[in-house]
C-alpha cells in the first residue's frame, strides 16, 4: 500500500501487509482508488471541505452501486464487500471510508423496508442508473426538524446536524418530527431541492471531509409519494444499527492498518536510532521490534473479529424476513464485540506509532496525526462502555440487547 505524504517515500520491502484479495474485481478497484486517494490525503485532511473529485471517481467506478441488486441495475454484492472497501479507503483517508459506508444506509433501508414498491422499484433503479451518491439528515437525537401537513405532502422547517455526506450527495434520506404529533417520518429527496441549504460547517478534529455539519430546511416541500411507509419491526428491518456500527468499526480497522503500515515505512526509511540504543539502525532496536510486534498482533486480532462480524451481518441479511429475533441478537453481539475491540486497538495504534517513529514524525507535513484524529472522533459516536455492557450482559445471562438506535 502506498501512503505518501509530501517529502516521504515509503519503503519497498517484501511483506505485503493487510492487502485484500484482488482477484475480487471490486476490491481490486478499491485498491486502485485507495492509491489515488493516498496521493493528496494529507493535504485534503488539513484543508477540510468537500472531496468532490474523489466522489466523482467513486461514482465513475460504479462502486456506489455495489449493494443494489442486479435486477435493479446494481452489482448485487454482499454487505461485507462494502465493509472491506471501507477499510481500504480508511487506510489512507478515514473520511472517504466513512462517506462510502454511510452512502449505503438508505440503500439498505430500501432493501429491508418490506413491501415498499417505490423504494424497491424506483429509488434503487434510479440510483443505479444515475450512480447517485447518498447523504443523510436523519440524526436520531436532534429534535430540530419539523414537518407540517400540507395538501399533497409535508412542509419541512428547521435543521439536522451530523448530516454526513450531505455536502456531496445527489440524494438525501431525511427524517423529521410532525409538529403536532411528534411522530417521526422519513423520505428520500434530491439534495438540491428548493429550500435546502447545506451549511457545510463541520469543524471536527477528525473526519475533516465528511460534511458532518448541519443541513438547513426552509419551507422544503416533501411530496406524499416521497414519504416512506412505516417500517416493519421485524428482525431484518432492525439490523440498521448493526449496519452503521459495522461501518464505524471498519473505519477503525482500516485506520489502524493504515497507520501501522505508514509508521513501519517511516521507521525503515526515516527514523534514527536513539543515541543510547547501541544500534546503527532504528529498526534493529529490540524495543522498537517488540513494540511493533505488539501493535501488529493487536491489529491482527481486531481484524479477525471484524471479519467474523462481517460474516455475521452477511448471514443475517441473507435470511431476510426469515431472520429470527435470536439471530438478530447474535449479530448484534458479534458487531458490538468487534466494534469495541476495533476502537480500542485503533486508538492505541494511532497514538503509539509516534513512539516508534520518533520526534521528527510529529510534524504536520507528514500528517500521521490524522489517523488518531479520525479514530478519536469516530469512537465518540456512541460510548464503547455501553456496547461492552451489552456483550457482558449477554455473556452472563444469555439475553440479547433490546433493539434500539445503537444496538
Amino acid at each position: 500500500m502506498t501512503v505518501k505524504p509530501s517529502g516521504f517515500e515509503p519503503a519497498l520491502l517484501p511483506p505485503v501487509l493487510f492487502e485484500p484479495d484482488q482477484t475480487d474485481p471490486y476490491l481490486a478497484k478499491a485498491v486502485e482508488l485507495r492509491n489515488i486517494f493516498a496521493v493528496d490525503a494529507v493535504e485534503r485532511d488539513q484543508q477540510g471541505g468537500r472531496p468532490t473529485e474523489q466522489v466523482r471517481l467513486l461514482k465513475e467506478s460504479g462502486l456506489v452501486n455495489l449493494l443494489i441488486p442486479k435486477e435493479f441495475g446494481g452489482e448485487g454484492q454482499p454487505y461485507s464487500t462494502a465493509l472491506r472497501i471501507v477499510r481500504e479507503f480508511a487506510k489512507v483517508d478515514g473520511s472517504l471510508g466513512h462517506l462510502f459506508g454511510y452512502h449505503f444506509s438508505p440503500i439498505q433501508n430500501a432493501l429491508t423496508g418490506g413491501s415498499d414498491e417505490r423504494s424497491a422499484a424506483i429509488i434503487l433503479r434510479q440510483s443505479a442508473e444515475g450512480r447517485w451518491f447518498w447523504g443523510n439528515t436523519t440524526n436520531s437525537f436532534s429534535k430540530s426538524l419539523f414537518g407540517k401537513r400540507i395538501e399533497g405532502g409535508v412542509l419541512l422547517n428547521g435543521y439536522r446536524p451530523f448530516a454526513s455526506g450531505s455536502h456531496v450527495a445527489d440524494y438525501l434520506m431525511v427524517a423529521w418530527e410532525d409538529e403536532e404529533t411528534n411522530a417521526r417520518s422519513f423520505a428520500y429527496i434530491p439534495a438540491n431541492r428548493n429550500g435546502i441549504t447545506i451549511a457545510d460547517d463541520w469543524d471536527g478534529i477528525g473526519q475533516r471531509q465528511t460534511g458532518s455539519g448541519r443541513v438547513l430546511y426552509k419551507d422544503v416541500a416533501v411530496k406524499d409519494e416521497e414519504i416512506l411507509p412505516e417500517r416493519p419491526r421485524d428482525p431484518a428491518a432492525l439490523l440498521i444499527p448493526q449496519q452503521q456500527q459495522s461501518v464505524l468499526l471498519n473505519v477503525f480497522i482500516g485506520s489502524a492498518q493504515g497507520a501501522l503500515i505508514a509508521a513501519r515505512d517511516y521507521t525503515i526509511t526515516k527514523s534514527r536510532p536513539w543515541i543510547y540504543s547501541g544500534v546503527e539502525r532504528h529498526s534493529d532496536d529490540p524495543w522498537i521490534k517488540r513494540q511493533y510486534a505488539e501493535l501488529w498482533t493487536k491489529v491482527q486480532a481486531a481484524t479477525a473479529l471484524a471479519d467474523r462480524a462481517a460474516v455475521a451481518i452477511d448471514t443475517a441479511y441473507a435470511k431476510g424476513p426469515a431472520l429470527t429475533a435470536e439471530e438478530r441478537g447474535a449479530t448484534a453481539i458479534a458487531v458490538a464485540s468487534a466494534n469495541v475491540l476495533a476502537g480500542k486497538v485503533a486508538l492505541e495504534v494511532t497514538s503509539e506509532i509516534f513512539e516508534v517513529m520518533g520526534a521528527r514524525s510529529a510534524v504536520r507535513p507528514y500528517g500521521f496525526d490524522r489517523f488518531w484524529r479520525n479514530v478519536r472522533i469516530h469512537t465518540l459516536h456512541n460510548p464503547a462502555e455501553y456496547k461492552t455492557r451489552n456483550v457482558g450482559s449477554w455473556f452472563l445471562t444469555g439475553d440479547y440487547p433490546e433493539p434500539g438506535i445503537f444496538q
